[in-house]
């Protein structure tokens, strides 16, 4: 039996309500593949803001380094500015353990209703793959003449080659490994950053012609999300840079019925540092406390988790227990159109396992 050991970041808000049942779920489905996880949590974020005044110690990345893997629950606070949760905590471990690709999947599920007209479980399958270090979440900037009239802020984005081309070469060797529609799909706005965006598109069209088993297809971002809407069904993988990925994200979420089912990985590929796995909601305080969360974008970043492991089996039998939860539709929260707990449906995937 092989053990890993599990960093867990509850953080704020509801993610103090779904990261210990998403590692409860995900250590069991472990267990039958011979598998073991050990948890060590760290208790950072909002509240170690407001007592220490930084999101986590100086030394937290040394902690983490030592972990095989990590998952989050959520950051953000009413009494925190966001700026500084996300700076603060995930920027940090995402550049610190060079986690460039934000892997986030959508699938419209069988029992989950999407808003859209028209469309049937399985119909809506794809996974936007986000550059993850830098492009516009840089954070290469500052201000000047601060709080006068005159006041000046300046944003840099930042476009490696480098980067550029390993997430796009990412995104290709997951079009093949997941044997769908065989499309990637690359995410710009050329005609307006005519230096950063047009680098991208070139980029995209050279590493194209190296994987020619998989079809390509270019698009501005406002066009994208027109079409997320309007045609999600054709999509299969979709990359971006950090900002439109970020934004692209929030659109598949909702047309495939709820962002309480949207899991996120934070993936370094080669293994070097531990990847960090997170559902998409984020803390949402105005449900925190009241156990209604939807737990099941967490165990699904677990699902994920375990996958990045080496634990396939044990992933597969998680996804396979919430599509039965979800298609038997008697364990749902209010997200989804029931008026279940957050405990009962966790209970429900146990059950299911």
């Amino acid at each position: 039996m092989k053990t890993f050991s599990i960093a867990l970041i509850p953080g704020d808000g509801i993610g103090r309500e779904v990261t210990s049942a998403a590692f409860e779920i995900a250590q069991k489905s472990a267990g039958s593949d011979d598998g073991a996880l050990v948890a060590e949590t760290f208790e950072w974020g909002s509240d170690y803001f407001l007592a220490y005044g930084r999101m986590m110690p100086p030394d937290a990345l040394d902690q983490l380094r030592k972990q095989d893997a990590i998952l989050l629950g959520a950051v953000g606070h009413p009494k925190v500015p966001d700026h500084i949760t996300l700076n603060g905590l995930l920027l940090p471990i995402r550049r610190g353990f060079d986690q460039y690709a934000n892997v986030r999947p959508a699938v419209l599920y069988e029992g989950v209703e999407a808003p859209l007209k028209n469309f049937r479980a399985g119909d809506i399958d794809l996974v936007v793959v986000r550059e993850n270090t830098e492009g516009e979440y840089a954070q290469i900037g500052g201000f000047a003449h601060e709080g006068h009239d005159e006041e000046l802020a300046i944003q840099t984005a930042v476009f490696t080659r480098h980067g550029v081309e390993r997430i796009i070469r990412y995104a290709f060797e997951l079009a093949r490994r997941r044997g769908k529609k065989r499309l990637v799909t690359s995410i710009t706005k050329s005609n307006a950053q005519g230096f950063s965006m047009v680098l991208w598109d070139r980029i995209f069209r050279e590493v194209a012609e190296q994987y020619s088993d998989i079809g390509t297809e270019s698009l501005l971002v406002d066009a994208a999300a027109m079409n997320f809407v309007r045609r999600p069904h054709t999509f299969d993988v979709v990359v971006a840079s950090n900002l439109f990925g970020d934004i692209l994200s929030d659109i598949s979420a909702i047309v495939t019925g709820s962002i309480g089912l949207a899991a996120s990985a934070n993936l370094d590929p080669s293994h070097r540092f531990p990847s960090m796995f997170e559902p998409v909601h984020g803390s949402a305080p105005d449900i925190a406390g009241k156990g209604i969360a939807n737990p099941l974008a967490a165990i699904f970043s677990a699902a994920m988790m375990l996958d990045h492991l080496g634990l396939a089996g044990a992933a597969q039998r998680i996804d396979t227990a919430v599509r039965r939860v979800l298609a038997e539709g008697r364990a749902r929260t209010p997200d989804l159109g029931g008026n279940s707990r957050t405990d009962e449906v966790v209970e429900a995937v146990r059950a299911a396992l």
